[in-house]
């Protein structure tokens, strides 16, 4: 059995799920669990839609909904059997009601809750995975709609819901395989789940690569598959630089970092469940199919390049604390992280001297209140606007002269901070915001103007990540 995941240009138009259902037939044998995202820029329209309503402005709310209503049931007809069509319309539409009727309750409110943006959001997935189901069937395969919602438990944090895996696990195992019982495809969604009360939730952003991982890894799959719009894990964002490669095989540590720290191809999360039952994950372009993708396993095997890919990530906030109290004294970062803890505040990079310490944020929603805490510590600086970029390879902290090629190649760039050698396979470094994408264009330049033919191949065509 293997999952595959179709992000949302794959399912945008009646011509793109056609594509898809011709990739899952090569694969039928293998017992596919499909999942799939919203239709492309579904998810943004109605959480536009959920804004204007929220800020009185109703009929322009309803007016965004009915161009996502018309797009959708445009494909449906041009995908389903003529005598499915009228059950497929009805139940597109009740859901569409059901849209309203949350716009309306939004609009009376004045507010998008955390709890009303998932309500939203999570149709999208809703809206096209019964399309996908049905255009399965119209090819006379027995497309099964799941929903996942019951299956995928998880707390009540809106937004950004952590799974509960230990009742998640066990209710996606009889789900799914009471759907796979005789020749049943199932075809489900991503991104979203619910409380034990049965109220929808969702579990972040491209959070759909996630949940696939998830299923994947609650049913010991033999492969998870990510279909996306380029050849694979490329060697650096192919929108900056356009001559970017495809890496043919990476480790799920290597790949794990580059999610995290910036690159599109996969949310940061999608590795973990299948680290855990080492189950190899596949990325692949659905509009070039007979590519290989990437293959992402536990172990790569070795390569003559230092570096395999630089990821980057805009947006950054570096949070500078100065204090004398440092000075020979113990247990200060502990204070110092238990501030950012306390505020549920994440952070990526930490660069310390004997009286200062340094670190990067990307979710700044409540800096506020964590610099009033911190500025009890000592002396308190924010530098909004900020980069990091990072490169990622095998053995990076123990190739010589490393750090002495990636620095002399952006001399004329200013780099605020370094992390070094906290990771065998990372070197990451923060600049400015207007610098990223010219030292990212320079380090491209440096590291892959030869691609070694084992690890990297030429892309013809580089198109954005979806």
């Amino acid at each position: 059995m293997i999952v595959m995941k179709f992000g949302g240009t794959s399912v945008e138009s009646d011509v793109a799920i056609r594509r898809l259902i011709s990739i899952v037939k090569t694969q039928i044998h293998r017992q596919p669990i499909v999942a799939v995202s919203a239709m492309g820029k579904t998810t943004n329209g109605l959480l536009e839609a959920a804004r204007q309503a929220a800020a009185g402005d109703l009929a322009a709310a309803r007016a965004r909904l009915e161009t996502i209503a018309e797009h959708h049931f445009k494909t449906a007809d041009a995908l389903a059997l003529a005598e499915e069509r009228s059950l497929l319309r009805l139940a597109l539409a009740n859901r569409f009601d059901g849209i309203r009727t949350t716009l309306e309750e939004i609009h009376q409110a004045g507010e998008v809750t955390p709890q009303f943006s998932d309500a939203i959001s999570a149709n999208g997935e809703l809206l096209s995975s019964p399309i996908v189901a049905a255009a399965f069937r119209a090819e006379g395969i027995k497309g099964v709609w799941v929903d996942v919602r019951p299956l995928m438990r998880t707390n009540g944090d809106f937004t950004r819901a952590a799974v509960q895996f230990d009742e998640a696990n066990l209710k996606l195992n009889e789900g799914f395989t009471a759907a796979l019982a005789n020749g049943g495809l199932p075809v489900t969604q991503g991104f979203i789940g619910s409380t034990a009360e049965g109220v929808t939730t969702t579990i972040g952003r491209g959070g759909s690569d996630y949940s696939a991982a998830i299923i994947g890894a609650a049913l010991n799959a033999e492969e998870i598959q990510i279909w996306t719009d380029v050849d694979g894990i490329l060697t650096t964002d192919p929108r900056i630089v356009s001559e970017a490669a495809k890496v043919k095989t990476i480790s799920f540590a290597e790949a794990s970092e580059l999610a995290y720290f910036g690159a599109k191809v996969l949310h940061p999360s999608t590795l973990l469940p299948a680290m855990a039952k080492d189950i190899p994950v596949r990325v692949c372009n659905s509009r070039n199919p007979s590519n290989e993708g990437t293959a992402i396993v536990r172990n790569a095997p070795p390569s003559k390049a230092p570096v395999k890919a630089i990821a980057f990530k805009r947006g950054i906030t570096v949070v500078n604390v100065a204090s004398d109290r440092m000075l020979m004294a113990y247990g200060f970062l502990a204070r110092l992280f238990n501030v950012f803890a306390a505020h549920q505040t994440p952070v990526d990079m930490v660069a310390t001297s004997e009286v200062s310490v340094s670190v990067t944020l990307d979710d700044t929603r409540n800096l506020d209140q964590a610099v009033a805490d911190l500025q009890q510590l000592g002396e308190v600086t924010v530098e909004r606007d900020q980069a990091l970029i990072c490169l990622v390879g095998e053995n990076l902290k123990f190739t010589p002269g490393l750090a002495s090629k990636i620095f002399s190649s952006i001399e004329d760039v200013n780099v605020s901070m370094i992390s070094h050698g906290a990771s065998a396979i990372n070197v990451s470094f923060i600049v400015a915001d207007k610098d990223v994408e010219r030292a990212v264009k320079t380090l491209h330049k440096e590291f892959f103007s030869e691609l070694d033919a084992a690890t990297f191949e030429a892309v013809a065509v580089a198109r954005a990540a979806a």
